[in-house]
């Protein structure tokens, strides 16, 4: 789940200065009859990893790897930047995940994979020219040795095509630069080129590269979270921000088991970038910005100016990207660039109508049954006043207060009957609820 290596080396560093050992590590694969047993320690002046007390061993497991850290330190388990925040955000993100954990002296907590379908590694892309900096760009070029600039523009970055090529002779690129050694360049020919290709429109990159996790998939893994009463899911099709392919899914929630008080806090918002969750640095990050930039008003929540919203609901935004810029070198948040804030923006709203809907039917619900319920309170003293001055029987007296019951929906028999009829839709569509998530 990581690209650098540094938090592994890290963890290890740190387990061997606190407790003389680094990290116990058991792996076997499906061919092997024996698993392998290792300890692996930090060799801290040379900064490089030393493998101990190599053994085989008998494991019940077919195949697989065991890491074992023993860390002295404080454990944060709730809260945003929590443990248990951070396992169960990457189970929301993750459908095909099972997971089993014990925290300190708790039970053990099981959560099982709700789809079978384990995600397809999307085809590698070259990257696009308007992605890089000149620095990068010089960098990238050296990666290619000897080769011409044109044979180096095409091969090495995508959308690049003869008819780029040209437009970029067009707008000012030497042409004899193009037959020239890169390895001959100098920074000053390096740095027109790169100007020239920022300065020429190309085609966007592709979105082929980009792995979401999918509507069906946050739906089913959204209900591993709690019990709830509603939920919106929205996954957009990928788009390009900052010339870079993006998708942006965003999940929103309402629980029945949120404490009381949670009716009257700020909602709790699940960042992840690349199916990570994001837990530190909220205020700068762009999901952030995006979550507040909504007037969650219209929606029917209660929010104060320029900060989230205010009820017992999660929201969950996911960035998908080959691309992610963050903010800094601990990948804790994502910079706030104005083309993603504005598609993060409008992928929330989408699945802000949906909860809207929702709200507007339940409020209309309870004006309704208010209605009522002053009706079939005030309605009983206006037919006894009737009946009073009217000086009519007790049979029509009856009848009267039978009909009123009948038309507000009171009556017992007709009660009954649409009960029945309720029962019978409410099975049908949890038989093809059931048939939907599998």
């Amino acid at each position: 789940r990581g690209q650098q290596g540094i938090g592994i080396s890290a963890a290890t560093t740190w387990a061997q200065l606190t407790n003389a050992a680094g990290v116990q590590v058991v792996s076997k694969t499906a061919k092997m009859r024996k698993a392998i047993k290792v300890q692996i320690d930090v060799d801290i002046k040379g900064n490089k990893g030393v493998v101990k007390n190599k053994e085989t061993l008998d494991w019940d497991k077919s195949h697989g790897t065991r890491v074992e850290f023993r860390i002295d330190g404080r454990v944060q388990l709730n809260g945003d930047g929590g443990l248990i925040t951070y396992l169960e955000g990457t189970t929301l993100v993750n459908p095909h995940l099972s997971l089993h954990y014990k925290l300190l002296e708790s039970d053990m907590v099981n959560v099982d994979r709700v789809s079978d379908e384990v995600p397809k590694i999307p085809p590698a892309t070259l990257p696009h020219p308007h992605t890089m900096k000149l620095g990068e760009f010089i960098t990238h070029a050296h990666l290619f040795g000897r080769i011409s600039l044109d044979n180096f523009l095409r091969k090495g970055f995508s959308r690049v095509t003869e008819s780029t090529i040209k437009d970029l002779v067009r707008n000012g690129l030497p042409k004899k630069l193009l037959s020239s050694n890169l390895t001959s360049f100098q920074e000053t020919e390096f740095k027109t080129v790169f100007q020239v290709i920022q300065s020429t429109d190309l085609i966007y990159p592709s979105t082929r590269s980009v792995l979401t996790v999918g509507e069906e998939g946050l739906s089913k893994s959204i209900h591993r979270l709690g019990e709830i009463d509603f939920f919106s899911v929205v996954t957009r099709k990928p788009r390009i921000c900052d010339f870079k392919p993006v998708v942006v899914e965003v999940a929103i929630a309402r629980f029945l088991n949120k404490p009381s008080d949670a009716n009257d806090s700020l909602i709790q918002l699940l960042r992840f970038a690349n199916r990570v969750p994001l837990q530190f640095d909220k205020a700068a990050c762009a999901i952030t910005k995006a979550v507040e930039s909504v007037n969650w008003r219209a929606y029917g929540l209660q929010q104060s100016k320029n900060s989230l919203p205010i009820g017992p609901y999660v929201f969950a935004v996911s960035v998908t990207s080959p691309f992610i810029k963050f903010k800094n070198a601990s990948k804790e948040t994502i910079d706030a660039s104005d083309e993603l804030v504005d598609e993060i923006r409008r992928t929330l709203m989408q699945a802000g109508q949906k909860l809207s809907r929702h709200i507007r039917a339940e409020d209309k619900a309870a004006d309704l049954e208010r209605k009522i319920q002053y009706i079939e309170k005030f309605g009983l003293i206006l037919v006894e006043g009737l009946v009073r001055v009217s000086g009519a029987s007790e049979k029509r007296k009856k009848a009267a207060q039978e009909g009123l019951q009948k038309l507000l929906g009171r009556d017992t028999d007709a009660v009954e009957n649409e009960l029945a009829l309720a029962e019978e839709k409410l099975s049908v569509l949890k038989a093809k609820q059931a048939h939907r998530l599998g």
